[in-house]
């Protein structure tokens, strides 16, 4: 009997060395990802040909909680709007601005997020406006206040068109960034759901790891 006792209390002293280590685990997971950084994958054609579908990427947390803003330019990843490809009659064009849902989150839902490694529900784009910007998008070129942005990015056939979108003019707001894809044919972005408010961003895509002949900076 007490040679069985013993049996049980060890089993039960390792059952919770088990559920101490998986916690510390997760706990460190989530650390990582809200201040450090985290891996994902490209998903679809949007930003055709800098980044390509399945190539994976990692994403930094570092430069946008350091700086607030991310820079004219950078590719961030962010929560994807609740409408997406809003049609116009469903947009203010006096209020240029992505829709999210009030939705609150639970707690248990906020930790699976903050321990989950790959966001399914995340877009990943180029930062082209700030706060303050006016972006005007015409001709097949995007107009920042009043000049033509020079996009080496771009391939040369890339023409910017409003087929995808109604906000061809506007002023970015404070605390939101506008934001487009490099394959300008197929992305949805902010023509057609407005500016990113700026605590919806994710993080700043920085090193491609796969596939190996691809490995280096995101530029």
């Amino acid at each position: 009997m007490k040679g069985r006792d013993f049996l049980m209390n060890k089993t039960a002293k390792n059952i919770i060395e088990w559920i101490v280590c998986i916690i510390i685990a997760l706990i460190i997971v989530s650390i990582v990802k809200t201040f450090i950084g985290f891996p994902t994958v490209v998903s679809g054609r949007s930003m055709d040909t800098t980044l390509e579908d399945k190539q994976r990427l990692w994403v930094s947390k570092i430069g946008i909680e350091f700086d607030k803003y991310p820079k004219r330019g950078d590719i961030i990843t962010f929560k994807a709007p609740s409408t997406p490809s809003p049609t116009k009659a469903m947009v203010d064009l006096n209020n240029p601005v992505a829709k999210y849902s009030d939705e609150k989150e639970g707690i248990f839902k906020k930790f699976i997020s903050s321990v989950s490694i790959f966001n399914s529900t995340s877009y990943i784009k180029r930062v082209i406006g700030l706060p303050g910007d006016h972006v005007e998008i015409k001709n097949g070129k995007v107009y920042l206040n009043e000049q033509e942005l020079d996009e080496p990015y771009l391939d040369s056939w890339v023409e910017t068109d409003m087929e995808r979108g109604c906000f061809d003019n506007i002023k970015v707001p404070d605390g939101y960034v506008f934001v487009l894809g490099d394959n300008r044919d197929v992305s949805a972005d902010s023509r057609s759901f407005g500016c990113i408010p700026i605590d919806k961003i994710e993080g700043k895509a920085v090193f491609r790891f796969w596939p190996i002949n691809k490995i280096g900076k995101v530029k």
